[in-house]
């Protein structure tokens, strides 16, 4: 799946079947669905779902533990846009 076949899903309000756990988080919290996104979030113990975590709480911002999710992502904390940022975590995973 592409970047845009996976925005084309989000705009539907269908989400593909077979997605992993990061990409349902990354679905929900397009679809300003925070709640659904941070509890996929917190069931995945990978540096993936340690990166969507901290997306997670820097949209939210709560920046102090967002940091701290970034840390445990092995990645520098974020500094462009929300949306910039969320592309760049979907196109990582697909």
């Amino acid at each position: 799946m592409t970047l845009a076949e996976f925005r084309h899903a989000i705009e539907l309000g269908s989400p593909p079947q077979n997605l992993s756990p990061e990409l349902q988080a990354l679905w929900e919290a397009a679809r300003d669905n925070w709640n659904a996104a941070h509890s996929i979030a917190q069931e995945i113990s990978t540096p993936s779902g340690s990166w969507i975590h901290a997306y997670l709480h820097r949209q939210e911002g709560d920046l102090a533990n967002a940091s701290y999710w970034y840390r445990r992502a092995g990645k520098p904390i974020a500094t462009d846009s929300l949306e910039e940022e969320w592309a760049r975590i979907a196109a990582t995973l697909l």
